[in-house]
């Protein structure tokens, strides 16, 4: 497995930005279960788009999971961009949500093997990556084919998180913060904020039963201790009542952790994902 950390500057963001890159190759367990994997030309690899929590980057992923390990033995190309604590969303010092929405595809479908067509596409994220992934996947059905929702769902006015306190009883969600202060967490749950805006993710998951557009499978995991469970649940539900092949699994005693998060990439890419797990060779 190559893994690449990429710096350049980006025009949506107006800033240099990492990003950290998976690309299977010819590997030990290749070599000793006799698998062929020749290098030509013209090769490509399925691609999952990763996306971080708050308070995360480009590299959280590497460094607190096993996806290279995953991806390597499923011959899966990973992307993981950094966009700091912008919760996917556009905002006066960095248009963000363009950034993954449109730009990246475009930078790592020029620079990197990876296949553009849907059926070969997949996006997942944890925490406020669970809504950057929930919200690419709504917006851009024709590009993904499946998504994974880690410990969350996209923000929703009225359906606030709850939090599980020591002593068992329950609270709102009040643990996320953005650099621009308390103004945009209180906003991306406020229906008059969101309405008919890019930021209505939910509004844009009608819109696509609606208009009869391809629907990407949904997959949502979090554990039953988990201050976004509540969120989860409602999203999983209602995306399934209107008409969303979903599925979620609540996970008992695992709470808001790497350990639940890197079981679930492992199920994803070995299980869940439609994946061919062999390089795509022109033809």
């Amino acid at each position: 497995m190559a893994v690449i950390k990429m710096n350049f500057l980006s025009k949506a963001l107006g800033m240099q930005t990492n990003l950290t890159v998976c690309l299977p190759t010819y590997s030990f367990a290749d070599s000793m279960e006799g698998r062929e994997v020749t290098y030509k030309q013209g090769m490509k690899f399925q691609c999952l788009y990763l996306m971080h929590g708050g308070s995360g980057d480009d590299s959280d992923y590497v460094n607190f999971t096993n996806i290279v390990r995953y991806a390597d033995r499923n011959k899966l190309a990973v992307i993981m961009p950094g966009v700091h604590n912008s919760a996917y969303t556009d905002l006066p010092y960095g248009r963000y949500f363009t950034y993954v929405a449109e730009e990246l595809p475009q930078i790592c479908e020029a620079f990197f093997p990876i296949s553009g067509k849907r059926e070969d596409t997949f996006v997942g994220g944890l925490s406020m990556g669970s809504h950057g992934a929930m919200k690419l996947a709504m917006l851009y059905p024709e590009r993904y084919t499946a998504a994974l929702m880690m410990s969350g769902a996209s923000y929703r006015p009225g359906i606030p998180s709850i939090v599980k306190t020591k002593n068992g009883e329950f609270d709102w969600e009040t643990d996320m913060r953005v650099p621009v202060g308390q103004e945009l967490q209180d906003n991306l749950h406020d229906e008059a904020f969101l309405r008919g805006t890019v930021n209505d993710v939910y509004a844009a998951a009608r819109r696509n039963i609606e208009e009869g557009k391809l629907l990407p499978k949904l997959v949502f995991r979090v554990g039953d201790s988990d201050h976004a469970l509540y969120r989860t649940i409602r999203a999983e539900e209602d995306l399934r009542q209107w008409g969303y092949d979903t599925t979620l699994e609540i996970v008992p005693g695992m709470g808001h952790e790497w350990d639940l998060w890197d079981e679930t990439l492992r199920l994803a890419t070995d299980e869940w994902l439609p994946l061919r797990r062999a390089p795509i060779y022109p033809d």
